[in-house]
């Protein structure tokens, strides 16, 4: 009896350790076999049989395991993994085992399916795409090797034929964006290819997204939202008939990766897992029970010194209101206890702020279901108490009145609030035109030290900003300065003299070194004025002069005088006295009294006023090639300024006006308001540590996400979404998480609903596996020989510098066709890739073994630094290759000019480089194919449309047009799929201006644009659409369809696979049709006068 019962405390302790979950969800990329169903959930693989029942896990490293695939007879799977901070393509036994890597490249690898021989693996990457807009199919033997690139320019997913010659595929895809209902220019067709012949039937063509195509037999089925109810889900296409066929018809939630077994389709919808039969072609849902340890959800302890989005110090600057991870923390600035002051995983407070008397924390909280206003008495600070019932809504940081009975802040809609704590009442001070995300955060108001006056800033019809002043007494605002110029940034004086602010006075332009262009950088100046008529400039002249004693001093003066002592200017009761002294502001001549401030004008982020002294932040000006940020101060008596210190990222000051609180590279400092300050005494966040409940957190989360989306989204309607029910149908799927990455893949389909671009999620605490970079040549590699021999060295262009391949560096005499035999003293093996000699060696210098022949007899070494990356690299060469065929197919006439973003980052760069060396070209072909936008380009068009205004003559040399750097001839665009968000309005504007035709396919159709969103408690972000453009004819761009062009061309894989670019081969074509019909004639110079 005492053994059975022992068995059975046993059984129970057993499971008490262990998560249940009977009919789970989030079960996701699951495949088939004869006999069982594998498929991901919580990051890792399980198996379970066709007829459901209780999982088996396969293994539990960390990282993700996605996308597992059986082999053909069923003994092995291979799959995606994340175990080295890079996705791999692996082999496990369907028994379990150690994982085999395949695979070793630095870009992410997706495994598409195994080979009909079960020897091979099909997987894609961007490795060779010299885009990363774009993928490509390769074959490497499942024991690993170099792999072997198929002759088709660009594909996502596929569908290998039996007999392994043919296959079915899409060279686009959507699934793994978050849009559904889309039908731009970047939904995927299905296509056959024959390997062999390189021949291509497009046999499903369709404005709807068709996706992830499976052959099986005679027909093929695949993922489609063309159906009545507009959710993805499986079609058929029969090869022989051509007839189309729906065979499910899921309406609550869309199908995900389906895949293919010898008999069954299975596949997800809603977190379930669900089995199409071939034969009959009916389906049923499959319940799996899963039984796990569920690490992943249990409360544990967390450090969060990495996640503070905002600090409030107190009132003398010893402590600090930490905002981390959705919890407010009382922080010494240097020694004693470290407070959890909420303790709330799953609510989210925000913005703390400390009242300047010391008795309050205010803040926003979520645990109403709304952001509401919520306070803390610290005396008695386990008492909260909510203020507010405002409602739906998101709010940012609040500001103190200096007599503590007050708080402004802005909301969401722009409307600048102040809420009375004495009268328990809101009002609305004004409201602003064009605030988004960023300029919200940044509002910063300032309060008189009477608490009568609240200054702000607020913008104008003209675009710039203008300084105003709320009367709380009178309860109305006024306009103080016109906005003739950019004023922002008021900050009251607290002496109650000044109104300070910044201002975009400084109008220096300087010159582009390319052209006769120029710019106002660095305009902005440190400002005041005098708040009454009576006040003196602190700027006016001085005037030295002499004391004159006065020998009869009355007994009752010398009195009065010791009685004043400690009173004078500067004293701790005189100031105490002037907080409550009356401010008061003559409007009259205003903007007449202001006065600019000696420090030298540049780029600041942040002003902020103690006694006597004006604090400024100063941020690199630009084209300065100085990265650090100062802090100074500018003393107004001594007309002197100071720096605080020298290289900080923010900064906030006390209420006392004594202390700062600076943060630098995430590391907080309080320092006094004095010059030469140090960094060495740090606010210890380290010990800022809380209870993460993940279960909790994640319902907050997924509330949060919601809500950002109803309160930012620029459409009030939600495209006609009932957002609720949307809210509804998701958040129940929250409970079944078990990973961050499960709630990523809810919140993506919770925000695809809206059917709009630039709804995206990322981040987040997950699991990631630690990271390993990987060095390059700038190579194609081949085995010849037995060895490994340079297929081809990646040339990049000429008249690039920044990036080649380190084997053409000077002095090397490496080239095609040579055998690299040894890395760093080992021996290269041809059965591994050769990347794997690579691993952890990005930007490191290497040692060669090179010779030209596969032996080591007579082979030299070189020493080389490797590449972090090729993809600039080969984008470079493809650039090059464009150029010099146009080059050649015109004649020299004709220039190539490639825009690969409308960005700062490379857009912006290369169009202007390849733009001014040929505009002595007759005409240009403007490619802008892949073009992963950025910013508006309506810089680019200005550039491109220049038109001519004069020519000069001269007496010797040559005329010259004006402007001089233009191009008046005929020009064409390339666009297509590829090209989104800026690359759909660079071709809408090109055409628009009357520019040329646009040549290729229909482009992405994404210009919904984005202003950010607040960030998610655990560090998620969430971009939200906050605008869309529309034409001045009153009409929407064609959010979802795309810029349609004047002449299509489609990419047809058959003859790129034979080295034909037909769209490249059309805009010559057309272009020099151009040319010949409307060429360009420079203008004949007059004859000379007689004058």
């Amino acid at each position: 009896m005492k053994k059975l019962f022992y068995s059975i405390v046993v059984l129970f302790s057993f499971a008490a350790n262990f998560y249940a979950q009977i009919d789970a969800r989030m079960l996701q990329y699951p495949d088939v076999s004869k006999t069982h169903i594998v498929f991901s959930y919580a990051g890792d693989l399980w198996t379970v049989p066709k007829e459901g029942g209780t999982a088996t896990k396969l293994s539990s490293p960390r990282g993700q395991e996605i996308f597992p695939k059986f082999s053909p007879d069923g003994s092995q799977i291979a799959f995606s993994g994340n175990y080295d901070g890079n996705t791999d393509v692996y082999v496990v036994p369907t028994t379990g085992g150690i994982p085999t890597r395949v695979t070793n490249h630095g870009m992410a690898d997706r495994i598409i399916d195994w080979y009909p021989d079960g020897k091979n693996l099909l997987f894609v990457n961007s490795s060779e795409s010299g885009k990363q807009r774009f993928s490509q199919f390769y074959k490497v033997s499942s024991k690993g090797g170099l792999p072997e690139k198929l002759p088709i320019p660009y594909g996502e997913h596929a569908s290998l034929s039996p007999d392994g010659k043919q296959i079915v595929y899409t060279n686009k895809t959507e699934s793994f964006r978050t849009w559904k209902r889309y039908r731009g220019g970047d939904a995927a067709d299905i296509w056959l290819f024959d390997l062999e012949k390189l021949t291509v039937d497009y046999i499903i063509v369709n404005p709807a997204g068709d996706e992830l195509p499976m052959w099986s037999g005679r027909k093929i089925y695949f993922l489609s939202d063309r159906g009545p109810e507009i959710r993805m889900n499986i079609w058929s296409y029969n090869l022989d008939t051509k007839e189309l066929k729906q065979v499910t018809k899921f309406t609550d939630f869309d199908i995900h990766f389906p895949s293919l077994g010898p008999s069954e389709i299975v596949f997800e919808a809603g977190g379930k897992l669900y089995l199409f039969n071939l034969s009959d072609e009916k389906y049923r849902e499959v319940k799996v029970n899963v039984v796990t340890d569920a690490i992943t959800l249990m409360p544990r302890n967390e450090k969060v010194a990495n996640m503070i989005q905002s600090l409030s110090l107190s009132p003398d600057g010893k402590r600090a209101m930490i905002e981390s991870r959705g919890e407010i923390f009382n922080v010494p600035a240097e020694n004693g206890a470290v407070i959890n002051l909420t303790r709330t995983s799953g609510v989210a407070e925000r913005y703390p702020a400390w009242s300047p008397n010391g008795k309050y924390v205010a803040y926003w909280s979520d645990k109403s279901g709304e952001y509401e206003l919520t306070i803390r008495d610290m005396e008695k600070p386990d008492e909260e108490k909510k203020l507010t019932s405002y409602g739906e809504g998101y709010r940012y940081n609040l500001y103190w009145s200096p007599n503590s009975k007050m708080l402004a802040f802005v909301d969401k809609a722009m409307d600048i609030m102040i809420y009375d704590m004495d009268k328990d009442k809101t009002y609305k001070v004004d409201k602003g035109k064009y605030w988004y995300q960023g300029n919200l955060t940044q509002f910063k108001p300032s309060w008189s030290s009477d608490s009568r006056w609240l200054a702000y800033q607020n913008d104008l019809d003209n675009r710039s900003s203008a300084i105003f002043v709320y009367d709380t007494k009178e309860q109305k605002s006024i306009q103080l300065t016109s906005g003739f110029y950019n004023d922002r940034e008021p900050v009251f004086d607290p002496d109650g003299k000044y109104l300070y602010f910044l201002t975009s006075r400084n109008f220096a332009p300087v010159y582009s070194n390319l052209d006769n262009t120029w710019v106002y950088p660095n305009s902005t100046n440190l400002a005041l004025v005098t708040l009454t008529n009576e006040i003196l400039s602190p700027l006016a002249p001085k005037n030295d002069t002499t004391a004159i004693k006065k020998d009869d001093v009355k007994k009752e003066e010398s009195k009065d005088a010791k009685k004043d002592e400690g009173k004078k200017e500067g004293s701790k009761e005189e100031k105490k006295d002037d907080k409550s002294k009356e401010v008061k502001i003559t409007f009259d001549n205003f903007e007449n009294r202001v006065v600019i401030l000696p420090p030298t004008p540049g780029n600041f982020s942040r002003i902020a006023a103690v006694s006597g002294k004006l604090i400024f932040h100063r941020t690199p000006n630009s084209g300065s090639s100085d990265k650090n940020k100062p802090l100074y101060f500018y003393d107004i008596e001594k007309r002197e300024e100071k720096k605080i210190v020298d290289d900080v990222d923010g900064f906030t000051v006390s209420a006392d006006g004594k202390k700062l609180a600076v943060v630098k590279s995430g590391s907080f400092s309080v320092i006094d308001v004095a010059e030469n300050q140090k960094l060495d005494k740090k606010i210890p966040t380290s010990m800022m540590e809380m209870t993460v409940d993940p279960k909790q957190e994640w319902k907050q989360i997924f509330n949060d996400v919601w809500r950002f989306v109803r309160d930012f989204f620029y459409d009030k309607n939600m495209h006609g979404v009932d957002w609720k029910e949307m809210g509804n149908r998701y958040g129940k799927l929250v409970d079944y998480c078990v990973t961050r990455w499960d709630l990523n893949y809810i919140l993506g389909e919770l925000i695809s609903e809206l059917n709009a671009s630039h709804t995206y999620r990322s981040g987040g605490d997950t699991d990631e596996a630690e990271s390993r970079n990987v060095g390059y040549l700038g190579i194609d590699w081949e085995i010849a020989n037995g060895a490994y021999r340079i297929k081809k060295i990646i040339n990049g262009a000429p008249w690039d510098s920044e990036v080649r391949s380190p084997l053409l560096m000077p002095g090397l005499k490496v080239k095609a066709g040579d055998y690299i035999l040894a890395v760093n003293g080992e021996k290269l093996d041809i059965n591994k890739a050769p990347w794997i000699a690579f691993e952890g060696l990005a930007e490191k210098s290497v040692e060669l073994t090179i010779n030209d022949k596969p032996s080591m007899e007579g082979a030299k070494k070189i020493l080389v630094q490797t590449l972090s990356t090729e993809t600039r690299l080969r984008n470079l060469e493809w650039i090059e290759s464009n150029r010099k065929y146009v080059e050649e197919k015109t004649n020299g006439r004709v220039g190539y000019i490639y825009v690969p973003s409308t960005g700062v980052g490379d857009g912006q760069y290369e169009l202007v480089r390849m733009f001014y060396p040929q505009i002595n070209k007759e005409a240009l072909i403007i490619d802008e194919r892949f073009n992963n936008g950025g910013q508006i380009p309506d810089r680019f068009i200005e550039l491109l449309n220049r038109k001519p205004l004069a020519y000069w003559a001269v007496r010797d040399g040559k005329n010259w047009q004006w402007p001089p750097q233009a191009h008046f001839g005929p020009k064409v665009m390339l666009i297509n799929g590829w090209s989104g968000s800026g690359g759909d309005a660079f071709p809408d504007y090109f055409r628009k201006a009357g520019l040329g035709p646009l040549i290729g396919t229909r482009t992405w159709g994404g210009l919904i644009g984005i202003t950010g969103a607040p960030t998610l408690i655990d560090g998620g972000s969430l971009s939200v659409p906050t605008f869309r453009m529309y034409d001045p004819d009153g009409t929407w761009f064609k959010e979802g369809h795309g810029v349609d062009p004047d002449i299509e061309v489609i990419d047809d894989p058959s003859k790129l696979a034979r080295g034909i670019d037909p769209q490249l081969e059309r805009a010559v074509q057309e272009i020099l049709k151009a040319l010949e019909k409307n060429p360009y004639k420079e203008p004949k110079q007059p004859a000379y006068e007689k004058r």
